[in-house]
């Protein structure tokens, strides 16, 4: 993993404060101080694009629907394939608290 080179006492804590969060509420107000809306944005599409990617949308459709680049799309992709297989979990857990 890449993450791993970064492996820290200082990301450790990024990860704890956003697993501490309570609810979409505080989510929002946290990543609010924490990020720009750009850099929140582009998060948010990059799970957006995996989603879709996972459900068989052409890269055409998921440029056009996200705003996302190809280049972005194809990263995506690239992580969706040989990744961590994180966008998997975390999409499958998504997808089972909504069925709750």
């Amino acid at each position: 993993m890449q993450i791993d080179k970064l492996r820290g006492k200082t990301l450790d804590q990024l990860f704890e404060a956003i697993l501490a969060l309570e609810n979409v509420e505080e989510c929002y107000r946290f990543f609010d101080d924490l990020a720009t809306m750009n850099e929140v944005q582009s998060l948010a599409q990059r799970l957006e694009v995996a989603r879709m990617l996972r459900e068989g949308y052409t890269y055409h459709k998921i440029e056009t629907e996200t705003g996302a680049s190809t280049a972005t799309i194809s990263r995506v992709k690239r992580s969706l394939n040989y990744g961590n297989d994180a966008y998997q979990m975390a999409l499958d857990r998504l997808a089972v608290q909504k069925s709750e």
